[in-house]
């Protein structure tokens, strides 16, 4: 029932979205003070949008939080495991191999909450249930029969630095160094996944750069206008503003459908202009630029710090929000430049042939990759996942090579670098064999 006894212990939802609250409370209020607003959302523009162990994404509600509460922390590598996949590597799988030893949270270390939306779903009638994944496979037809019940999990988890990974698993721990430690990459001029879906017009609504002081989005004429990108002071200024009215965009009546006709400065606009900076922030982030509040914007601070005391739900809706709009900013962004990718993979394929030519005779020393083992399936992948999982990359390479059938190179299939997709990761290499692996897919190695 819905009515809540005055002594009943908070649930973990309560607690978290206090806990969330408060962490937005002081965000909004460094940024009030006297040089707050030349402050960005994040201060260290370098942090990666965050991940669980297994190299899976946070939806950008548990995202956002998780990078204010590595920049808090000072936590450099933004990934983090439940305690649940801690305990995995403690489960050995064979018997005779020495156990490592044990990988555990450090003393005295808190969790953090992270929310998921679990379904439930019920035949209307038999009141049955089925799996998720099962109603996802059904025709909208069949569907019909079924009620779905949406509810948000709170789970916790710890940051790597928050275990004992860097002593036990030093294998590991040096792999996500490196993975970290990328140099910050520079769009003070393009971001070309960016500038092609404006010219290409592949955004949900018409972009149009126009030279003059103009910078909104049309809701009856469903359309952005910014200024040029040279009006900007850099391309990040450009690109993070240009996020945030993409941000209104995604609220459209045949979008989200989150924009209500409301009068300027009324709390439902503020509501607006808070998911539209957030999104726009979280947006940035993942593309390596920073967000910093827009002179207009600060009008809404207090507005915004109101009613974050006033109610935790206030929080909880406008991270869902930002979630989705968040999603339909970067699954579009991502798509673009995968394509871009692939034609200048394509580009250099084509120039490689060319220049081999000419080379052959001058680099014997060249390192080549040619594909020589593709598993997808569970069987297949199951063992070897078991050892990537307790960090064991040395026996990943010993079982990877059985898969070797000995026959020759395939010419189509070689290439300059072990990595040829979005997402590959190389997991270990010696003088004769890599292993990589991309967790995009179901996870293939």
């Amino acid at each position: 029932s819905m009515e809540q006894k005055i002594n009943e212990k908070p649930t973990a939802e309560q607690k978290a979205l206090d806990l969330f609250s408060e962490m937005m409370i002081s965000k909004i209020e460094s940024l009030r003070s006297k040089d707050g607003w030349k402050k960005p959302w994040f201060t260290e523009g370098a942090l990666q949008w965050p991940k669980n162990l297994n190299g899976r994404e946070y939806n950008g509600m548990n995202a956002f939080l998780l990078l204010l509460h590595c920049e808090k922390e000072g936590y450099r590598i933004p990934r983090f495991c439940t305690f649940d996949r801690i305990q995995q590597f403690n489960r050995t799988g064979s018997k005779d191999k020495e156990a490592k030893p044990r990988v555990s949270v450090l003393k005295g270390e808190h969790s953090f909450p992270v929310m998921l939306t679990t379904f439930t779903v019920v035949d209307k009638e038999t009141k049955e249930r089925i799996k998720w994944e099962d109603y996802k496979l059904l025709s909208q037809e069949q569907r019909e029969k079924y009620n779905v019940y949406p509810k948000l999990q709170t789970y916790h988890v710890f940051n790597v630095a928050q275990t004992n990974l860097k002593e036990v698993r030093p294998e590991l721990w040096e792999k996500l160094e490196q993975e970290y430690s990328m140099p910050k990459v520079d769009r003070s001029e393009a971001f070309e996944p960016v500038d092609r879906m404006i010219t290409d017009n592949r955004w949900i609504c018409p972009i149009k750069p126009m030279y003059g002081d103009s910078a909104y989005y049309s809701i009856s004429k469903n359309e952005i206008v910014v200024p040029e990108k040279g009006q900007f002071k850099d391309g990040e200024s450009f690109y993070s503003n240009l996020f945030h009215k993409m941000g209104h965009s995604t609220g459209a009546e045949n979008q989200l459908d989150r924009l209500k006709p409301t009068t300027f400065g009324s709390a439902e606009y503020a509501r607006e202009e808070l998911v539209a900076e957030l999104t726009a922030a979280l947006t940035a982030q993942r593309y390596g630029m920073s967000k910093h509040l827009k002179d207009d914007t600060a009008a809404y601070l207090k507005a915004w710090l109101d009613s974050l005391k006033e109610s935790p739900q206030y929080i909880k809706t406008v991270l869902l929000d930002v979630k989705k709009a968040s999603s339909m900013l970067t699954q579009r962004i991502d798509q673009i430049a995968l394509e871009i990718e692939e034609e200048k993979k394509a580009e250099q394929t084509e120039n490689i042939g060319n220049e081999e030519k000419e080379t052959e005779n001058k680099n014997a020393g060249q390192v080549y990759y040619a594909s020589v083992a593709y598993l997808q399936t569970s069987d297949d992948t199951a063992e070897l996942d078991k050892l990537k999982e307790k960090g064991d990359y040395e026996g990943l390479l010993t079982l990877a090579k059985e898969y070797y059938d000995g026959n020759g190179m395939d010419e189509e299939q070689t290439y300059r670098k072990p990595y040829q997709n979005r997402g590959d990761d190389l997991l270990i290499e010696d003088k004769d064999f890599a292993v990589v692996y991309n967790g995009s897919v179901g996870g293939t190695y």
